[in-house]
């Protein structure tokens, strides 16, 4: 073959091709995943991270929810934890309510074991104790979410952030009294349930205002 021949590949090696950069670009997208976040999701325990748009914002809502010295609790949402400590404002007072204990050495103090089967085996200290309480219940179902209401109703002051499918609508009103708000949560890898999001207060307009800056 001369330098001025054309290699032209066969259909199978094509595809074969496309195939590899398909998976190597997969890979890049976990590893940078697992970069951002340090701790690579467990799916056995219903893991899925939220892309940096929805943790920053939510974040940054419940920041301005909770006020000047207020108090923030993430439940079973440590992306929006992480988005947390990043941010300087006048909130520096929040907890991780979590299950993961590997989540436990890299946030020390501010980790509380959570299990949501045993919903109020809770330290009396953070009885009413949260301006914001944020949370995304690791299931999608009836008794997880009525069992996490519990949780949320004992902790917090007022204002909740929940995060759940979209098939939980009902329930959401139903525990925790929440409506369905505009703002719309994404994930870093494509879920197979839409998800939304329901609050008790103004979220959507300050997601608006958060846009805007």
């Amino acid at each position: 073959m001369s330098d001025n021949e054309e290699i032209t590949l066969s259909e199978h090696a094509l595809k074969a091709l496309q195939e590899f950069y398909h998976e190597q670009e997969e890979l890049k997208i976990s590893q940078t995943v697992c970069k951002e976040h340090l701790l690579a999701e467990d799916w056995e325990l219903s893991q899925f991270w939220y892309d940096d748009s929805t943790a920053s914002t939510l974040a940054e809502a419940a920041i301005k929810g909770a006020g000047k010295n207020g108090r923030i609790a993430c439940i079973s949402s440590p992306t929006v934890y992480e988005y947390l400590q990043r941010i300087k404002s006048d909130v520096d007072n929040y907890y991780l309510f979590e299950y993961d204990k590997r989540f436990q050495t890299k946030f020390a103090d501010n980790f509380v074991f959570y299990d949501y089967n045993h919903p109020l085996k809770i330290d009396d200290k953070f009885k009413s104790y949260f301006d914001v309480v944020l949370v995304d219940p690791p299931y999608l179902s009836e008794e997880c979410l009525e069992k996490t209401a519990e949780t949320v109703k004992f902790i917090g002051k007022d204002k909740i952030i929940l995060c759940t499918g979209a098939v939980m609508e009902e329930y959401a009103e139903k525990f925790l009294n929440l409506k369905k708000c505009n703002f719309l949560p994404q994930h870093e890898r494509k879920l197979g349930n839409e998800f939304r999001c329901f609050a008790n207060w103004n979220f959507d307009e300050q997601v608006n205002l958060i846009s805007k800056t």
